[in-house]
């Protein structure tokens, strides 16, 4: 099922969509299909009630409404680093960027390797759940920031209460899969990072964390870890490659994520941005107006626009 939370005019309802038909399930009134979340916490009672009410519900064709992020207010966001190019090569963009803030000479690529703690864990971080946005909306980078990025990533959506949970059963805990957009404000993050902290503010700003367009049911894909994954700046294609390089499969990352933790339905994993999946690794940067357009094999295209902030027009 490919499930998406969309607008018609009568705010936020629970959709399924079926090629370029979305299905209005709130439209049946049961409690489970009043939201994403209500969905997910109704377990595989909610997901058959989904199907009943789909039989019957009224129907808009998707171009005709506005899809927001399918889970609005996920219960927790966590996302990991677990792509080897992407661990080794973007701190060198990171160096490369701290020269020129410096006023000094861009000292260039430089090929970099992955440190053993990447390879001993899946090292996450958590950011703010509340800044969240869907398809087609507008992010408004930060007035503190000059240099934005995006990063395109996988992410798992937790349908199962664990603790301490076997990795052998850990897809089990998942109940489906969406794209992430981690929008990133690099200049910010380079900065308060040497603090041995973070990132904050370079990732935790309104609208950083961008999910959608819609959330596919585990069964419909059942190797998150061999997902074709494409990124276009403007339609130009920047990134293309797959999820099958990743360190630490979803499987890893709950089992980790989960001892002597309790994971909860409704909380978001990021699978960490795939290789050469962000401008960082290339050192290019988005521009105000920039569409960037996310696609992962299974799911769909996310798409975005960038617009700088008043605060750091020039």
């Amino acid at each position: 099922m490919k499930l998406a939370t969309f607008d018609a005019g009568n705010g936020a309802r629970l959709g399924l969509v079926t090629n370029d038909k979305l299905l209005d399930l709130t439209a049946s009134g049961a409690p489970e299909l009043m939201s994403m979340l209500a969905l997910i916490d109704a377990g595989e009672a909610g997901l058959d009630r989904a199907q009943h009410a789909a039989k019957t519900a009224p129907q808009y064709t998707v171009s005709d409404v506005r899809l927001l992020a399918p889970l609005p207010e996920p219960r927790q966001i966590r996302d990991a680093s677990s792509f080897p190019r992407h661990i080794a090569n973007a701190p060198n963009g990171m160096h490369r960027l701290g020269a020129v803030l410096a006023g000094e000479p861009d000292p260039g690529f430089a090929e970099g390797e992955v440190t053993e703690v990447y390879r001993r864990h899946p090292i996450f971080y958590i950011t703010n759940r509340f800044s969240v946005l869907g398809h087609d909306a507008d992010v408004i980078w930060p007035g503190y920031s000059d240099y934005m990025d995006y990063e395109l990533e996988v992410a798992a959506v937790i349908g199962k209460r664990g603790r301490n949970i076997d990795r052998a059963e850990a897809l089990n805990h998942v109940f489906g899969y969406t794209i992430f957009n981690d929008f990133s404000a690099r200049d910010t993050q380079l900065r308060e990072m040497a603090g041995w902290l973070g990132p904050a503010k370079g990732k935790s700003f309104d609208g950083g964390n961008v999910f959608g367009p819609v959330i596919v049911t585990r069964d419909e894909i059942p190797d998150p870890h061999n997902l074709r994954t494409v990124a276009r700046i403007n339609g130009k294609v920047v990134t293309d490659t797959s999820t099958a390089p990743i360190l630490h499969g979803f499987d890893e990352m709950i089992a980790f994520i989960s001892q002597d933790e309790t994971l909860h339905p409704g909380e978001i994993i990021g699978s960490g941005t795939v290789n050469d999946g962000c401008g960082l690794e290339r050192f290019e940067f988005l521009e105000d107006g920039d569409v960037v357009e996310l696609e992962v094999e299974g799911i769909g295209i996310l798409r975005n626009r960038v617009q700088r902030s008043s605060r750091n027009k020039t």
